[in-house]
């Protein structure tokens, strides 16, 4: 076995190298929005965690929480008695916790089960911002609860951090918005990804959670891709010898083609089971078989391939050889002469133009930055940060797509996160029917006031949600107070929500919780002429006049039976009387014009007894 003193020198030899490869590292950033108290109201720069499910395409609305004690987080919650579980209604909790004494994933976690929606770690220095990632391999990177982190994480600076304590220390409330939308970019209708992975298995966790990725995002990646709706890379990192150590045992044993293209020991222990060069030369067979299925346009092979490896040709049954790839490869039907010409001769002191290729693009061009972490997911050219999980990838991946040009895959039920589920996502909801504002979409939840049954509901999405328009008084009464006694009923739902809950006539409250009875009697408000009777009822009043007087609710007064009958038999006597005057006149006046039509029409025929006769002025020519 090679000792622990050679095994740190040489694993240091590969990190200078690949600090003079690769130059530059990015950060990949999201959106921190206070939106109160108004002296911090802002926008700020945050780092991604490199963990936990970020809400690409989406955004998180909730308060800080800066706890009293366990400032770092270092230590179970739910042992000190200590729970941050956003209450129905309000705001979802973002946990602010310093910097240090342990690792990131580990304040996280704490956070997650201590009910927090999210957790912001101020750094306790001042610097440019970093990616909180995993530990690295036999620093804790075998504790399980780390791929069971779900909340999202960021970094904010100190300075920041610092701001956001000095408010909370005040009293405070401070609301923040954590913003992904614009973390990843959706320029158009197709999305290019790339996944920079490896052939090894015995890594510990984080390949056998690189396994199961493969395996449950295949059936995704294979649609998308026959669809035309994704453009799929895979990608493998390896890297060079340095020419002063190329006669050594370790990188005889690490490398191929000349100490040109190496990868660590996959248990990094020199002295047994497979080598580095053996994950080198099956990463190069798998970046072949993709180079020879995408000629052949079938680019979606490539997870079939990989995934069948891992199942039949595991290094712990010895079975990671070249013999039992090539069995894969044939039952896939793919043309193995073609891949094992791509591969060439691995002992050969030549170049390799597959994995030259792959060295070159190591190196960060544009906004992408350069690869560094094994495993890492490119997505339009910008690194996708969490875990790699199914449900986690593809909202990512659907994030990448201008909106409404989404495939189906991305709408489905599938797509769900389930944040609704629990706590029914920091939004508000109508405990008697069981109305929520929360709906869940791949972009994450969203607090948005529903429409049912026609019925639009109007509200923050948080804490209320109030129906309106005219079916609002046909759901839930409008959430206005409703009584029924005596044989009536009362609502004081207007059908308008400008006007709100009014109480009807009769009654006085809020509209809301209570309309109480108004007494008209004892108020003396109705029913106060001489000799009447006052009796109150439910919403009305009853009243009753002496000597057989009839009661007037218009006028609130009472008046005589027969009072009312002589005024009618008047109204009538009246109208008759007019009737028949103006048919009389009218008969005068329609004779009248008759008579003088019939003299001038007979005047025309004869002389009346006052015209003179006219002599015969008719001439005859002879």
């Amino acid at each position: 076995m090679m000792s622990s003193t050679k095994l740190s020198f040489f694993l240091c030899v590969w990190l200078l190298v690949l600090g003079c490869c690769l130059g530059r590292f990015v950060v990949e950033k999201n959106s921190l929005r206070i939106t109160s108290p108004k002296s911090l109201k802002g926008t700020y720069e945050c780092a991604i965690g490199n963990f936990g499910v970020p809400r690409y395409g989406g955004t998180l609305v909730g308060s800080v929480v800066y706890p009293k004690v366990n400032q770092k987080g270092c230590k179970n919650f739910t042992e000190l008695d200590l729970s941050f579980q956003s209450k129905p209604g309000g705001f979802p909790t973002f946990l602010l916790v310093d910097r240090g004494d342990c690792y990131f994933t580990l304040k996280a976690w704490n956070a997650q089960n201590g009910g927090a929606a999210a957790i912001v770690v101020a750094d306790d220095r001042t610097e440019t911002l970093i990616t909180m990632d995993t530990p690295e391999d036999g620093q804790g990177a075998n504790d399980e609860y780390i791929e069971k982190i779900n909340i999202p994480s960021v970094l904010v600076s100190k300075s920041v951090g610092d701001s956001l304590k000095e408010v909370l220390s005040n009293g405070e409330t401070i609301n923040i918005n954590l913003d992904w939308r614009e973390a990843l970019p959706h320029p158009d209708d197709r999305v290019e990804y790339e996944l920079w992975t490896n052939s090894n298995d015995e890594c510990g966790p984080k390949c056998d959670n690189l396994i199961n990725f493969l395996k449950d995002f295949k059936g995704a990646a294979q649609l998308l891709e026959q669809k035309g709706f994704t453009q799929f890379i895979p990608h493998y990192i390896t890297w060079y010898c340095p020419e002063a150590f190329l006669v050594s045992k370790q990188c005889k044993s690490q490398c191929i083609n000349n100490g040109r293209y190496c990868a660590p020991d996959p248990e990094q222990d020199f002295s047994k089971g497979y080598d580095g060069k053996d994950v080198v030369v099956q990463n190069l067979r798998q970046a072949c078989f993709f180079k020879v299925a995408n000629e052949s346009g079938k680019p979606w092979q490539w997870w079939d391939y990989v995934t069948d490896f891992s199942i039949r040709c595991p290094m712990k049954e010895n079975k990671f050889t070249e013999e039992c790839s090539d069995e894969v490869i044939k039952s896939l039907g793919a043309d193995l002469k073609k891949i094992k010409d791509c591969v060439g001769d691995p002992h050969a002191d030549v170049e390799n133009s597959i994995l030259k290729a792959e060295q070159q693009a190591q190196v960060g061009k544009g906004a992408r930055g350069d690869v560094t972490i094994l495993p890492t997911l490119v997505i339009n050219n910008r690194q996708y940060r969490g875990k790699l999980s199914r449900p986690a990838v593809l909202k990512a991946i659907c994030a990448g797509f201008l909106e409404t040009t989404e495939p189906s895959i991305c709408l489905t039920p599938d797509m769900e996160t389930n944040e609704c589920l629990e706590n029914n996502g920091g939004c508000w909801r109508e405990k008697s029917s069981n109305i929520t504002a929360c709906r869940d979409t791949f972009r994450g939840r969203v607090c948005e006031c529903p429409i049912v049954q026609n019925v639009k509901f109007v509200g923050d999405g948080y804490t209320h949600c109030e129906a309106s328009g005219t079916l609002s008084c046909g759901f839930n009464n409008g959430g206005c107070w409703k009584g029924a006694r005596e044989g009536r009923a009362y609502t004081a739902c207007l059908d308008d929500y400008n006007k709100g809950c009014t109480c009807p006539p009769g009654f006085r409250g809020d509209g809301v919780q209570s309309c109480e009875d108004i007494d008209e009697c004892s108020e003396k408000l109705a029913c106060q002429c001489s000799d009447c009777k006052c009796k109150n009822t439910w919403g009305s009043y009853e009243c009753k006049c002496g000597r057989g007087l009839f009661y007037s609710r218009e006028n609130d007064t009472c008046l005589a039976r027969y009072a009312g009958s002589v005024n009618i038999w008047m109204i009538l006597l009246v109208l008759v009387v007019a009737g028949c005057g103006g048919y009389a006149f009218y008969k005068q006046r329609i004779q009248r014009y008759m008579d003088s039509e019939i003299r001038a029409i007979m005047a025309q025929y004869m002389p009346l007894d006052h015209q003179p006769e006219v002599p015969n002025q008719v001439h005859h020519d002879i």
